[in-house]
């Protein structure tokens, strides 16, 4: 098999199957602060693109009849980015003010070690997702010694 090699290929957005499109546009939108880019509202076909800066970052589909099968093959989880970890525990704190489930509690290093941590935690339909810093989680706990914290959850 030989690898693409003209052009540098990068994820341009991901999209989601929900359960409830209003449910999620409140989650994504509301907690975590993407923009409604475009709807779509017609019966059987809703959707929406969310992004910042008119940019698609993300697409939920309202096509899912159950809520997200973690031992599936498909998608793990998705994380986002922020700037540094004051930014990751700002979303913490929104997201406990709301009820959110955590996976382990406060912000985990991904590895025993690692500067780089974050939060980890589900969607209403139960997709994993995690919110990272790529430092400053130095000294953080690891809740596995041999495996990455993003791998189990």
């Amino acid at each position: 098999m030989t690898a693409i090699t003209t052009t540098t290929l990068r994820t341009g957005h991901i999209g989601l199957n929900v359960t409830d499109l209003a449910r999620s546009l409140a989650f994504y939108g509301d907690l975590l602060g993407f923009q409604v880019l475009r709807e779509g509202k017609e019966d059987g076909r809703r959707f929406a693109f969310l992004g910042r800066d008119g940019r698609v970052e993300l697409a939920l589909w309202q096509q899912a009849d159950g809520p997200y099968a973690p031992a599936r093959a498909g998608l793990h989880h998705l994380a986002f980015e922020a700037e540094s970890l004051d930014g990751v525990r700002e979303a913490e704190a929104r997201l406990t003010a709301h009820g959110v489930d955590f996976a382990h509690d406060g912000v985990v290093a991904h590895a025993e070690g690692a500067a780089s941590g974050g939060i980890f935690f589900h969607d209403p339909d139960g997709t994993r997702l995690e919110i990272y810093a790529p430092s400053g989680a130095e000294g953080a706990p690891a809740p596995y010694a041999a495996a990455p914290t993003c791998g189990f959850f």
